[in-house]
């Protein structure tokens, strides 16, 4: 289900659009580590995250459930022996993301980010510096050879060993046209026969999308077509692959522990998770 955007003024450049540069910039990708409590963001990133939550006071807490899904899941998968991690649409890697967790259990885990931003991308190079067990692809995850064909992940993974693919909070932004179904497939079997998916998706929440167009009425600026999608039309996602236990439930449902954050009606929540198998 794609969502409409609103019309914005023609000198008004996206927010979201790649190849801005400099701190005096707000980017996206800093907001969301603003969100969850990192430092790697500045001054104009957080006014745009208070310009953010002023209309849409949820956005914090859901960015943070999915990071909480997140963390669940990459600790679960490394119990089961995963050791390899690409990581889709990653943003930075900063608070808690893959790398960060999965060294928890197993310093030895191996992870391939990426991100459509260059800015993005660049930035967490700095960030990674010096640990070559990571890696950052500049890729759009709509063409999946891109980061298949990458000589960065074929260097630093064994395809011939579990590799898990992780798809946390970004398939909202892969329209049904771009067949979003088809590009988590196309990257697991690129990925090896023991390849596992591991899935957060923000439903179809109407008064998340009231507030964003409130955002672009008050500000004049532009967002992008956003796909929300519900539970059913998740699971068309994950026609390629087996759902392991708990099955697609609520994010905060996905086996909770003593680190998840309290939702006092989770089964209620607007997005949904998953981890599973290529069938």
């Amino acid at each position: 289900m794609t969502n409409p955007k609103t019309p914005s003024p023609a000198d008004s450049p996206p927010i979201w659009a790649p190849g801005t540069t400099g701190s005096e910039t707000p980017n996206t990708a800093r907001v969301r580590d603003y969100w969850l409590g990192g430092s790697h963001n500045s001054a104009p990133d957080r006014r745009l995250a208070e310009q953010f939550t002023l209309c849409a006071p949820q956005l914090p807490y859901l960015v943070r459930t999915h990071r909480n899904f997140l963390r669940r899941v990459v600790t679960r998968l490394v119990r089961d022996g995963v050791r390899q991690f690409v990581d889709l649409g990653s943003g930075m890697p900063t608070v808690g993301n893959v790398h960060e967790v999965a060294r928890r259990s197993a310093p030895e885990c191996r992870v391939v980010y990426t991100d459509i931003d260059p800015v993005v991308v660049a930035e967490s190079r700095e960030l990674l510096a010096g640990d070559d067990l990571t890696a950052y692809l500049h890729a759009d995850i709509r063409r999946p050879e891109q980061i298949l064909d990458s000589p960065d992940l074929l260097g630093l993974l064994d395809l011939n060993e579990p590799v898990a693919l992780l798809a946390i909070d970004v398939l909202h932004h892969v329209p049904d046209s771009a067949e979003p179904a088809r590009l988590l497939t196309t990257c697991a079997e690129g990925l090896g026969p023991a390849c596992r998916l591991a899935l957060s998706h923000t439903g179809c929440d109407e008064l998340l999308i009231d507030a964003l167009r409130l955002y672009s009425d008050i500000y004049s600026k532009p967002l992008p077509e956003f796909a929300f999608r519900s539970s059913a039309e998740v699971r068309d996602l994950l026609a390629g692959f087996e759902v392991t236990e708990p099955g697609l439930v609520p994010i905060p449902l996905w086996l909770p522990d003593d680190e998840t954050e309290p939702d006092q009606n989770p089964e209620h929540f607007s997005g949904c998770a998953a981890l599973a198998r290529r069938r």
